[in-house]
């Protein structure tokens, strides 16, 4: 049940970052609101995962993937750039994190 948590907390910080966006500096009232709930449940969701994965793990996933999911989502939604240095960068987040989670056994 701890990787479904995190899961779901990965997809809240996502939804957070893009939410921030749209929320103009919390002047779009709807927007601040999803942002405002968004990151309340991403934290909730991690700390219920926390209770069974170690922090040092599950934390740098979590993070990683809102990473990748904003740049993605950027890139996709908001015409962000996606440069050979942002994919490269992108890629060693994720060597990065399979690192940490091999080495956590």
């Amino acid at each position: 049940m701890a990787w479904f948590y995190l899961a779901l907390a990965a997809v809240f910080e996502v939804i957070f970052a893009m939410s921030m966006k749209y929320a103009d500096g919390f002047t779009n009232l709807k927007a601040s609101a999803v942002t405002v709930i968004a990151v309340i449940a991403g934290i909730g969701f991690l700390t219920l995962a926390l209770r069974d994965l170690p922090v040092s793990v599950a934390y740098p996933i979590w993070t990683a993937v809102g990473t990748l999911g904003t740049v993605a989502l950027g890139f996709v939604f908001l015409g962000e750039s996606l440069t050979l240095m942002k994919a490269l960068s992108a890629l060693a987040i994720v060597v990065g994190v399979v690192g940490l989670k091999v080495s956590a056994g």
